[in-house]
């Protein structure tokens, strides 16, 4: 059986999808039903899923994450395909996107107006870059016969002119600024590290959280119970699924 290792942040581990995987840190949010336990299902792989909720690009190269040791380590030269889902946290993405749909007061803590600053996060996004292709090269490194792909984010915002309550215009834009600059710099880095890319972000446009059949969840408190704000629900993780297994049989 071909073994498959699954690394990345939320939007890969999949909070609040029943069941959790069984196993699963404490806080990893991964769900039983994530992408790759379905890719795995599907093509009848052994999988390593350790994706964590809240992983940044360095938990997957240098840092522990809570208990669990650099997601890198996974890697023991044998995989035969790897998936990799991260950058989003290090761009302060999704929570930008939760910081929006706060109360105007609670908008004023510092702390929230740098997230909602838009030369924040273009000076993050400057640095996602160099980030991500280091991700690259040590999964190349430590995986030479797999195949690497990045699995770019599903969209959580509607295109421009559709609005996408309770996030202003201005933050909405802010948002898609940084979606669209992530998915270019993800891309980027695997051109750069011989890595494939499956595009989850092109193919979810019709997909958002205000349309009609959405793969991501808007904007609302998060609850245990069900798929986190601004992350996958079950469809999109089907979604997700279909794409990559399109991928690895070539059609």
């Amino acid at each position: 059986m071909s073994r498959y290792v699954a690394l990345g942040s939320s939007m890969a581990a999949g909070p609040g999808i029943k069941p959790s995987a069984p196993g699963a840190p404490f806080g990893s949010g991964r769900s039983a039903r994530n992408y790759a336990h379905l890719v795995a299902e599907q093509l009848s792989l052994d999988l390593v899923d350790v994706t964590f909720s809240g992983a940044t690009t360095a938990n997957i190269l240098t840092e522990r994450q809570r208990s669990a040791a650099p997601q890198i380590d996974a890697l023991d030269g044998s995989e035969e395909f790897v998936t990799i889902t991260i950058g989003g946290n290090d761009v302060g993405y999704v929570p930008l996107l939760m910081g929006a749909g706060l109360p105007a007061l609670v908008r004023r803590l510092s702390s929230i107006r740098e997230l909602l600053d838009r030369d924040a996060r273009q000076k993050a996004l400057d640095g996602v870059g160099d980030a991500l292709r280091a991700v690259g090269t040590a999964v190349r490194r430590r995986a030479p016969g797999a195949r690497v792909m990045f699995v770019d984010y599903l969209t959580l915002l509607p295109p421009p002119g559709v609005a996408a309550a309770p996030l202003s215009a201005e933050h909405a834009d802010l948002g898609r600024f940084v979606a669209e600059r992530l998915e270019e710099v993800t891309a980027a880095a695997g051109q750069a590290t011989g890595c494939e890319l499956v595009c989850a972000g092109q193919a979810s446009r019709e997909h958002h959280p205000w349309s009609a059949d959405p793969w991501t969840v808007g904007a609302g408190w998060p609850l245990p119970w069900r798929p986190a704000p601004f992350h996958p629900n079950a469809a999109g993780m089907r979604a997700a699924a279909d794409l990559i297994v399109e991928r690895i049989n070539g059609t």
